[in-house]
């Protein structure tokens, strides 16, 4: 089968409800449209917000304020230049509540080889890089690692067999990325979830080498955690 791409997003808590990438976090927050991104934001939710339509200070149990949205705006601008600066793609997402964080992308083919979860040399230096400056602003932001791959069947497996390989080699894979980010320093209790769905949640055509490529990836959620809010609505007051 053919090698996941991985993509690294910041960690959410609550359902995506749109976005756009390559925007100031502080000025506005972008929103994902599409399919697949109401699929993404249906899963994160299920995941982090416990269930969909949920709003990130209700998933970790406190309420945002209008002065407190605005410093946290500022930290996920921060966490997108970080991402950014170990060569991610990285976007600004506003979950249900208008509570804004971070998503990155990183080209799998930096990180595995085809069927492997180890990661490259290169990939466990920018992923160091990464939480050096993800903690360098702050280290209470939450993170949730989702793996997932292509539909591509395994040579001489039936498609259930490939289906559940592919499962398998999606959470190897989430695992390899969170143990490099603990091993870089980045507290182990802020990873909220761990987890590969395979084939599931497609994000492109399977049916096209380019979609397939973009199917193949691990994604990193960041978002903002109930100490950093707190510690924001306090300083707005």
């Amino acid at each position: 089968m053919k090698g996941n791409k991985l993509t690294v997003c910041a960690l959410s808590a609550a359902l995506l409800l749109s976005g756009c990438g390559g925007m100031s976090n502080t000025a506005k927050g972008g929103l994902i449209g599409g399919a697949s991104g109401g699929a993404l934001g249906a899963l994160v939710g299920q995941l982090i917000g416990h269930g969909k339509g949920a709003a990130i200070g209700a998933a970790v149990g406190t309420a945002v304020g209008a002065g407190a949205g605005v410093i946290i705006g500022n930290k996920m601008d921060k966490a997108k230049k970080a991402a950014e600066a170990a060569n991610a793609k990285a976007e600004i997402i506003k979950g249900a509540d208008g509570t804004e964080y971070v998503k990155a992308t990183f080209d799998s083919g930096l990180l595995f080889t085809t069927g492997s979860s180890s990661l490259s040399a290169s990939a466990s230096s920018a992923i160091a890089k990464f939480v050096s400056d993800l903690t360098a602003e702050d280290n209470t932001y939450n993170l949730a690692i989702c793996g997932f791959t292509d539909n591509q069947g395994w040579r001489n497996s039936t498609a259930e067999q490939s289906k559940a390989k592919n499962v398998t080699l999606s959470q190897s894979r989430a695992d390899a990325v969170k143990n490099r980010i603990v091993s870089a320093g980045y507290p182990a209790s802020r990873l909220v979830s761990v987890k590969g769905y395979g084939e599931e949640h497609p994000v492109a055509d399977n049916s096209t080498a380019a979609g397939q490529k973009e199917n193949r990836r691990v994604e990193v959620y960041i978002l903002p955690s109930k100490e950093m809010i707190e510690a924001a609505n306090n300083a707005a007051k």
